[in-house]
């Protein structure tokens, strides 16, 4: 996978090949930004941008790719046959990223030199509407992945709510007058514990249909290692 705007070095393609041919990787990434991609691209917040997308995705997802954003990339067979293209944009980059991480399959970073598109050539990237697009994708991968950690989060933070609402406003007046003074604050409570909850068990369900995909995914592998191994035989 390579962009059209002359800023990729081709000659750089025999090299990302070889490295998905000789050390079984899924995906080669093209590294711009340890390079030269911040002396030649002078767009600040594009700059910007990719770092805090990178930062943004080996944070929250435990990885450590170089250059989430570039669109240069070589890709194994059992990449491509498992990879479903669900994206649009600029946030492609993103979801295959992700998807090769939340799976286990192997990622190389690549350095390659970045040059400047050509005068004339102008970018089809909206710094601040695609960016805003790309890390709704970030936060809507983690929480299709990881449906416990995100609910429970929101469980967690729901039930501090209601507790911070309940002892001050119930508890420690019913301690002193035996009254229950703020029946609405009590009911509040009672919403915010349940909803929180609520909540957790949502993660835990989804948590399961999470680890049953995973498992489908694998199988769904070894299947297409399978037809790979019968092109080889028929091509050797």
């Amino acid at each position: 996978m390579i962009d059209g705007d002359d800023t990729y070095p081709a000659e750089s393609i025999p090299d990302m090949m070889n490295v998905v041919l000789t050390k079984h990787v899924d995906m080669v990434v093209g590294d711009r930004l340890s390079s030269s991609y911040f002396q030649e691209n002078k767009r600040l917040f594009h700059n910007f941008g990719n770092i805090i997308v990178r930062k943004g995705i080996n944070t929250f997802f435990k990885n450590d790719i170089k250059d989430v954003m570039t669109g240069f990339r070589a890709f194994s067979y059992q990449f491509v046959k498992t990879y479903p293209v669900l994206s649009h944009g600029f946030e492609i980059e993103t979801e295959m990223s992700i998807l090769a991480i939340e799976n286990n399959m192997l990622i190389s970073n690549q350095i390659i030199e970045y040059r400047d598109r050509p005068a004339g050539s102008d970018s089809k990237l909206n710094t601040f509407s695609d960016g805003f697009k790309v890390l709704k994708k970030i936060f809507s991968l983690f929480r299709n992945y990881h449906p416990l950690r995100f609910y429970g989060v929101i469980s967690v933070i729901l039930l501090i709510l209601g507790a911070a609402l309940f002892f001050p406003k119930v508890w420690i007046p019913f301690i002193q007058t035996g009254l229950v003074r703020n029946f609405p604050t009590l009911i509040v409570c009672g919403f915010l514990v349940i909803l929180g909850m609520l909540s957790y068990t949502a993660g835990l369900i989804l948590d399961s249909n999470v680890q049953r995909e995973h498992r489908e995914f694998e199988f769904r592998l070894v299947l297409v290692q399978e037809q790979f191994d019968r092109l080889k035989n028929i091509n050797s």
